[in-house]
């Protein structure tokens, strides 16, 4: 059973996601917003980190902010809301049901690099264009009938 994030902790998350978009907006010398391109230069920035990472791992802040405008994002083009899982995790619901995990996706990202296929922009489109509006599922039973 999922519930809805309680006011705090959605407000934590909305803070985030609102910071990432002024500090990288300074840095993207562009536009910058909850859209497909911003994501794709979050994805370069999360790459271009990994590169300055030091042996202690990925700061768990910095995963906590992009996540949180990783989901903003997907919630803004696609709908959904905040949840949290039966298991602790933290993720958006759309309106038919599944779910994302943009904070799971951003430490992938950190963790494997885009060299092992993670990527946070793929994620995003995989997100809005596949799984909210059900089209993943629909893909899925495509790919199993006799041809």
């Amino acid at each position: 059973m999922t519930q809805a994030l309680d006011a705090e902790r959605l407000g934590q998350i909305r803070d985030n996601a609102a910071f990432a978009v002024g500090e990288f907006g300074a840095l993207a010398e562009s536009s910058f917003s909850y859209d497909a391109e911003s994501v794709a230069w979050v994805e370069g920035f999360i790459e271009r980190q990994r590169g300055r990472q030091s042996e202690g791992g990925t700061p768990q802040g910095l995963i906590a902010v992009i996540g949180s405008y990783l989901g903003e994002a997907i919630i803004a083009a696609a709908g959904g809301a905040w949840i949290e899982d039966d298991a602790g995790g933290i993720g958006v619901r759309f309106p038919n049901g599944d779910t994302a995990y943009p904070f799971t996706k951003v430490r992938k990202q950190f963790e494997q690099g885009l060299q092992s296929g993670e990527s946070i922009a793929s994620f995003y489109n995989v997100s809005v264009n596949f799984v909210a509006t059900g089209k993943l599922h629909e893909e899925a039973a495509g790919s199993g009938e006799a041809r």
